[in-house]
């Protein structure tokens, strides 16, 4: 196994455009205030940055061309890392998967959870009657140690060793610091995670059949892995609370892979997309149109410029594109995020430095924001 890092040339082309960090993974839900009880008692998903129950008007291409309604949150762990965005159907019944997962299939496949001790998030877990863990302690690609969970929804989660904490309360595991993403092509997935969202230093690059992976569907069988990380520090406002992120991306070389969305909408079960908090919405669009991946929505093109989307308790803009395999990349433009919502405190982040990271008392004070599972 090859444990030294490889660079790649850093992202080019025009375009000042800002990437953050994973502001969060998306989860489709049956019930979302069931799931998210469970993502706070397992994995500390306990502030709840927003949260709103609107229809979802510009959506349209991924959910049947009819405006669909949906209740959604987006909660995060004080200990740094991205969140999840926790979102159910109101109206619509959702349709989950039809086949059962396997390894190599196409979309997001894992969701990766950081933990600075994770042998002894591994002891806990398999003595928490509430935690599925589905394979064995063993050594991830980059020969640290790890082990995969299993949600009561059929998700899977991978806990990694990552030694960044933003805010430290000795809890067991941070946010999603990551995801594992199954592609038919890693090197024609690359335009994407490379040179649009940065991750430009291979950590590893292996083929064949992996220990980690046995406890998975066909984790058994080969694949070609490659796990990425991001040369650079992330900038902008949240980058000290997101730190820093990893995407490995999955070939499947046994078996013919399976969209996990193929026939289905945005939002049903499973996970739904990566999003990433971007600065300079006009300069990531012309990037991905240059690339050869433009835009599939774009809010800034139904409202005017420098205006703002309402996403409940925050604002901002979003968009949307596809890796080569339908994937779902999600950018977010925040422009207001609330810090305090019962004082009425947000911070309006349109005007600030975009480069610049929002001091750590002020995250911080994100903690005023924590909900309990009886609080649901």
């Amino acid at each position: 196994m090859n444990k030294n890092s490889t660079q790649i040339p850093p992202p080019g082309g025009g375009g000042a455009y800002i990437i953050s960090g994973i502001q969060q993974v998306g989860i489709g839900v049956k019930n979302l205030y069931e799931a998210w009880k469970y993502y706070i008692a397992v994995f500390n998903m306990d502030i709840r940055i927003l949260e709103d129950n609107k229809v979802a008007e510009l959506m349209l291409p991924y959910t049947g061309g009819v405006p669909q309604r949906r209740h959604a949150a987006i909660a995060v762990n004080m200990q740094g890392g991205g969140g999840f965005e926790i979102w159910q159907y109101a109206e619509r019944k959702p349709k989950p998967l039809d086949f059962e997962l396997n390894m190599g299939d196409l979309g997001v496949l894992v969701c990766k959870i950081k933990s600075k001790n994770v042998a002894k998030t591994f002891e806990e877990f398999s003595n928490n009657p509430k935690v599925n863990v589905v394979t064995e302690l063993s050594k991830n690609l980059d020969g640290k140690q790890t082990f995969y969970v299993k949600d009561p929804y059929g998700n899977l989660f991978q806990i990694i060793q990552d030694e960044y904490i933003f805010k430290n309360e000795c809890r067991l595991t941070g946010g999603a610091v990551g995801a594992t993403i199954g592609v038919t092509d890693i090197e024609k997935a690359m335009v994407v995670y490379k040179d649009i969202l940065g991750y430009d230093t291979i950590i590893a690059d292996e083929t064949g059949v992996f220990d980690d992976l046995n406890g998975l569907p066909s984790g058994n069988q080969q694949f070609r892995r490659r796990l990425l990380t991001h040369s650079q520090p992330r900038k902008g406002a949240f980058s000290e609370l997101f730190g820093p992120s990893y995407i490995e991306l999955v070939q499947a070389l046994e078996r013919t892979p399976r969209k996990l969305y193929e026939g289905r909408f945005w939002g049903d079960p499973g996970f739904i997309q990566v999003c990433f908090d971007i600065r300079n919405m006009d300069a990531l669009r012309s990037k991905c149109e240059s690339m050869g991946f433009p835009f599939t929505v774009d809010t800034t093109q139904s409202f005017k410029e420098g205006s703002s989307f309402d996403m409940g308790d925050a604002a901002g803009q979003f968009a949307y594109i596809e890796d080569p395999d339908g994937t779902l990349i999600e950018f977010v433009e925040t422009h207001k995020v609330p810090i305090a919502k019962k004082l009425g405190l947000a911070i309006n982040l349109k005007n600030r430095n975009p480069e610049k990271a929002l001091p750590k008392w002020m995250l911080k004070a994100l903690s005023a924001m924590r909900v309990s599972s009886r609080q649901l």
